[in-house]
């Protein structure tokens, strides 16, 4: 049944007041009330005006951010390249700001037309181009963040002191700081745009799309809006940072992005739009600000923060979750690999079986919807080889064996993080949960081989559980997989850098080095290896019930469970499968390298999706093969070396993946 937001029911004016209506306002209002209530207690010198100051020069541009999430969140996108675009407005701004207020209101004016065209390149390729929001805004992430690296490839920059001053300073004689009156200004903007027309039509794409457009509402234009809105509040938010910090910094967005989706859902709106508002949003983010504080005041370590951010986001979001999943028993997670079918419910044939075999196509013929989807990645692998071998002379084994060995991380992350796409979802948890492995795994070792006889299984199954707790989140508490899956990896990456506080130890064994550099008839070992683990993968998704039933479920979770497939055992499967994936990889990493280091599955994650939609996998799942996205790897691959060839600058890899994974998803996209 299609929701309608309350402020449709315009007979009886005092309706808009009903308690409900305002929940999430309210009860963040209450909790953030509470935590001041808290400091003032705890503080030595209690709640003071100075403390009013630092916490709302703190959390404004988080609300900013925030507030620029809810509009997309409220026409039922999700939008992850916030974080990014802030990077790149603060960049830019360190790095041309002049003294004299010229200079400042004319760049004040271009972070917000960035960020507005960020949005509106966003809102352009959703709701135009028909893209799954969380692959457009993906790529929009990385071509931003591409850039911003191009534009300051480290913390640097000079912000003169008086942009600095008027931004953080106080109205009133110091009684109103004015990081507070920047953020109520942005909130008047959206109380006069949610009382108009177009605001109400907001609320009806957010609640039913389909509804919405038969009455008559442009819905693609609502959503273009929306997006475009949303960056024009990234950069605003970019603008205040730039005077907070006084300096730039290509990477300051990034932690922002767990932030912002847990100020939105702690302000209650809705993931998956039609509810809440921006007001809840902006509180939401002072509430987690107080939070970071409450911890700092009983002297926790700052790398609890990630850790109470990701669970707040979960518990946020479990208050108003929605799916069409199916509750599942979980002890029947062992069903799923142990037996063909499960022992009461069997699945209906669709398909009659029949003795005889009557004109069977040719092979081509068969696969021809594979093929095309397949087979462009191949093709322009060839011609990557083509083009490399021309400009840098013959390719031989060694170029190849290095490709492989290149290779092999993606192609085992494909395996894990494609089974999940293809249910329909995804795994953010990467880079994390490959830093955790490798952590664990070189800390448990030591150095000694005959440690990796215990420590690579037991790497392993936290793998496995950390899959397992994805699992639950999407299944069994019916949270959205890029919220839970985001949440979990801010969680790991707390657990990571307590566990090792800051400073990695130990060593990788010298077996697991040898693995991946040393030579076997002219191969490293790991690409013999692989040849195995391929041959698993496809077997595993295309000739085993395991693998029917992803497809299954990926194609209609309804249909699929009426023909009596396990729906939650299924997806949950599939996450564990990713967890074991990412583990085997920060092992695998760990021995190329050495040792483990903070931060090296981050560039993984988008690797991993970009992979699997240019060998041709729908990113809303239910096609797409795995041999396909071996090709996606091996084509990335080459191209990445290339690259490296040229005289480009790293952060241009970003940039080109971003721009060729949203080419392939508008080219292989189903009509």
């Amino acid at each position: 049944m299609a929701q309608t937001h309350y402020l449709y029911n315009i007979k009886n004016p005092l309706r808009r007041f009903r308690v409900d209506v305002y929940r999430g306002p309210a009860l963040s209002m209450i909790v953030m009330f509470i935590f001041v209530v808290l400091l003032d207690l705890v503080s030595p010198t209690g709640f003071t005006q100075a403390d009013l100051t630092y916490t709302a020069s703190g959390g404004a541009s988080l609300a900013l951010a925030a507030i620029g999430q809810t509009l997309v969140v409220l026409v039922g996108g999700f939008d992850l390249s916030g974080g990014a675009i802030i990077s790149f407005v603060n960049v830019v701004l360190a790095t041309n700001l002049e003294p004299g207020t010229a200079s400042s209101v004319s760049w004040v004016i271009a972070g917000l037309l960035i960020g507005t065209f960020f949005g509106a390149a966003n809102g352009l390729v959703v709701a135009y181009l028909r893209v799954q929001p969380v692959v457009a805004t993906l790529s929009t992430m990385f071509v931003a963040q591409g850039l911003a690296l191009l534009v300051l490839d480290k913390p640097g920059g000079n912000v003169p002191a008086p942009f600095s001053q008027f931004f953080l300073g106080s109205l009133f004689d110091g009684s109103l700081p004015m990081p507070l009156v920047i953020v109520s200004l942005a909130l008047v903007g959206w109380a006069l745009l949610k009382n108009t027309r177009f605001g109400t039509y907001i609320y009806a794409v957010g609640s039913d799309r389909d509804a919405a457009g038969q009455r008559g509402i442009n819905v693609r234009f609502v959503t273009f809006t929306a997006y475009a809105l949303a960056g024009t509040a990234y950069g605003a938010a970019g603008v205040f940072l730039t005077a907070q910090t006084a300096s730039g910094d290509p990477l300051i967005g990034a932690p922002l992005l767990l932030q912002v989706f847990a100020a939105v859902v702690i302000g209650g709106t809705r993931l998956g739009g039609g509810r809440g508002g921006c007001v809840g949003s902006a509180v939401g983010a002072y509430v987690l600000i107080l939070i970071v504080n409450v911890l700092l005041v009983f002297n926790f370590s700052s790398y609890y923060a990630t850790i109470a951010e990701g669970l707040i986001l979960i518990f946020a979001a479990s208050g108003h979750s929605s799916s069409d999943l199916p509750r599942t028993n979980w002890l029947d997670l062992a069903s799923i690999w142990g037996r063909r079918r499960p022992a009461k419910n069997q699945e209906i044939s669709v398909i009659p079986r029949s003795d005889k075999v009557h004109g069977l196509p040719g092979f081509f013929q068969r696969n021809a919807d594979v093929l095309r989807y397949t087979m462009p990645a191949f093709v322009c692998l060839g011609i990557i080889i083509a083009i490399q071998a021309g400009l840098y002379g013959h390719v031989g084994l060694s170029y190849l064996n290095s490709q492989i060995t290149l290779a092999s991380f993606l192609i085992i992350l494909a395996l894990g993080q494609g089974t999940v796409v293809l249910t329909g979802g995804l795994d953010l948890s990467l880079p994390w949960a490959i830093c955790l492995s490798g952590l664990l795994f070189t800390d448990w070792t030591q150095g000694d081989a005959a440690s990796t006889i215990w420590a690579i299984p037991a790497v392993l199954l936290v793998g496995a559980a950390i899959g397992m707790l994805n699992g639950f989140g999407v299944v069994g508490l019916r949270l959205p997989a890029i919220v839970v899956t985001l949440a979990m990896n801010g969680i790991l990456q707390g657990v990571a850098l307590l566990y090792c506080n800051g400073t990695p130890s130990g060593m990788s064994p010298e077996f697991v080095h040898w693995i991946m550099t040393g030579r076997v008839l002219g191969f490293s070992p790991v690409s013999w290896l692989l040849i195995l683990f391929v041959l698993f993968g496809v077997v595993l998704l295309g000739q085993t019930v395991f693998g029917r039933r992803i497809y299954a479920v990926g194609n209609s979770v309804r249909v699929a469970r009426l023909a009596g497939v396990n729906v939650g055992v299924t997806i949950a499967s599939a996450y564990v499968l990713s967890g074991v994936c990412s583990a085997l990889v920060g092992i695998l990493l760990a021995g190329f390298i050495g040792q483990a280091s903070l931060g090296m599955g981050d560039e993984y994650l988008l690797s991993s999706v970009a992979a699997i939609v240019v060998g041709g996998t729908l990113i809303t799942g239910a096609r797409g093969k795995y041999i396909g996205m071996v090709g996606g790897v091996l084509l990335l691959t080459a191209l990445q070396t290339v690259l490296a060839s040229s005289s480009l600058p790293e952060a241009t890899r970003q940039i080109v993946f971003g721009a060729v994974m949203l080419a392939a998803v508008v080219t292989l996209r189903d009509a």
